[in-house]
């Protein structure tokens, strides 16, 4: 494993247990309700879909996705975030899969997935033009990536997290893992262009015939500022092959 994706799991391995306990509860919340809704813009309704959770973390949209009857499997490059996957699909009375996995190098044979899914993922990827092309090939004809994430690395380099709501999604996260969150997205930066419309073009480029961008999320997830607030606006991206 490369160094930035080995510091990358080290930190997420440090979050595994608060980031479980945060999902459980955002399962229980409303907020379960708003992300499938924002899935149900994208995905057919009359049948039963194969759903691959790229990043997966804990599990949260497996869940979501296996909670509507589909066919979920969840991955990760961090094995502790796999095991609390595997530990809260049980405590939720709910059947998925759940592999650790580089997002980048999936391995699963081609046309294995009707979607593709993934939050906040993309940003830590190193080889995203790689990624997209890997995940393109996943895909059967017809199907379609949904991506929600954020420019993160450039929200750090703007310095847009210094005047954060008394309550928010990173609000308990010790100092110490902050300031390495900090440090990785500086040094993710560097090979990253300003997102969303770099992504745009590395999946036309990767094969996806249709893209495209929803800026406005960002707002119907986030509507109040509570435990799960995301100070970062996020970005929906769908791409369709055709």
């Amino acid at each position: 494993m490369e160094l930035i994706k080995h510091r990358i799991s080290h930190y997420w391995a440090h979050r595994a247990e608060a980031f479980q306990a945060q999902r459980i509860r955002e399962f229980a919340d409303e907020k379960h309700a708003r992300w499938l809704a924002e899935f149900n813009r994208y995905i057919p309704r009359d049948r039963t879909l194969r759903v691959l959770d790229l990043g997966t973390g804990t599990g949260f949209f497996a869940f979501v996705f296996a909670a509507e009857g589909h066919d979920a499997t969840g991955i990760d490059l961090t094995p502790d975030m796999i095991e609390k996957a595997k530990e809260t699909v049980g405590i939720l009375g709910l059947e998925a899969r759940f592999a650790v996995m580089d997002a980048e190098q999936p391995d699963f044979p081609p046309e294995s997935f009707d979607v593709l899914v993934t939050r906040n993922l993309t940003w830590t990827l190193p080889h995203l033009a790689d990624a997209y092309r890997e995940w393109y090939k996943l895909l059967k004809p017809g199907g379609v990536l949904i991506n929600f994430d954020a420019d993160y690395c450039r929200a750090v380099e703007d310095g847009d997290d210094g005047d954060l709501p008394d309550n928010h999604a990173h609000k308990n996260i010790d100092p110490d893992l902050w300031t390495e969150n900090e440090a990785i997205s500086l040094e993710l930066s560097a090979y990253q262009m300003p997102r969303p419309q770099w992504d745009v073009q590395l999946l036309v480029e990767a094969g996806f015939e249709r893209v495209t961008v929803d800026m406005g999320v960002y707002k119907r997830i986030y509507a109040e500022i509570d435990e799960f607030y995301n100070p970062t606006p996020i970005f929906t991206i769908a791409a369709y092959k055709e």
